[in-house]
């Protein structure tokens, strides 16, 4: 009676362990599809400029929209340095105001949402609860709404047309800080109470207590930052050739006539380079960073 009550007991719970089993494949089957199609939306943006860029004109417009090319060709990139070649300023010269404006931009952006983060996190002093309320508020709004405000503020300060108009509204973004703030807030007190024992400043302990243990929002804020930068379109504030960036050169070229259309693309493409490459190197060293997160000594 026990041996069957036994082999009884047994084949219930592997028929149970099976059932879990296949409750588990099945919900690895629908996570691993909706995040297959998730994928696919994402990177669906990137194939089409790919695909727009090596299409001839006459394939542009044809309707309904097809999202493979039936004679592909890099004409579309030729007649993009042709243009480049041809135009006032050389390109070499948005090159460089595109890259010195996002080193500059990374830089600074890095340094004031690391340092602002770290005071509002760990730091008490009067109206801290406030200067947070306000960064959250400010995340409802785009950088678009406040462009009118930050035009008065520039030209009453001189900087309209100068790389001053490209750099100072991007060194620090609601975003950075309370990302920063966040992440920082996670930090326990005993860290920073032990390196106030050991004699170091504030300044001290933010970029050698503090910024080592954030890497990940760190990192995050890098990408931000870059994409933000390098995709800035100035034309409000910048009326000078010589000091204009690739985005705007491109909008130029877009709006040139309907010939234009496939260096726009070509253009596009261009510009998705630097921003992919960065996400990739920051992806992968927040990745590593995350991972070894949890490693205790």
């Amino acid at each position: 009676m026990k041996s069957h009550n036994k082999k009884s007991l047994e084949k219930n719970i592997k028929v149970k362990k099976k059932k879990r089993l296949n409750g588990s494949l099945g919900g690895d089957i629908c996570i691993f599809i909706f995040l297959t199609i998730l994928g696919l939306f994402m990177i669906f943006p990137l194939y089409y400029s790919v695909v727009q860029s090596l299409k001839p004109v006459e394939e542009l417009f044809v309707f309904p929209p097809k999202l493979y090319v039936l004679n592909p060709t890099l004409k579309n990139f030729s007649d993009m340095f042709k243009v480049a070649a041809s135009l006032w300023v050389p390109f070499s010269r948005y090159v460089f105001n595109s890259v010195f404006t996002t080193a500059a931009v990374c830089v600074c952006n890095v340094f004031v949402c690391c340092c602002g983060g770290f005071v509002l996190a760990k730091c008490k002093f009067p109206g801290n609860k406030f200067i947070n309320d306000i960064i959250v508020t400010a995340l409802l709004f785009s950088s678009s709404a406040t462009w009118i405000m930050q035009f008065l503020v520039m030209a009453k300060l001189g900087m309209i047309d100068k790389y001053w108009a490209l750099i100072l509204p991007n060194i620090s973004t609601a975003m950075g800080l309370f990302l920063m703030r966040q992440s920082m807030s996670t930090i326990h007190d005993s860290l920073v109470e032990a390196a106030k024992v050991d004699g170091a400043g504030l300044f001290r302990i933010c970029w050698q207590v503090a910024v080592p243990n954030s890497k990940p929002a760190v990192m995050t804020l890098i990408i931000f930052a870059f994409q933000g930068s390098w995709n800035f379109q100035a034309g409000a504030f910048i009326y000078s050739e010589e000091l204009k960036t690739l985005p705007t050169i491109v909008q130029q070229i877009s709006l040139s006539g309907i010939a234009r259309q496939g260096v726009t693309f070509a253009c596009s493409v261009l510009l998705l380079i630097p921003p992919l490459i960065v996400f990739l190197a920051a992806q992968s060293n927040v990745m590593e960073t995350m991972a070894n997160s949890g490693i205790k000594d």
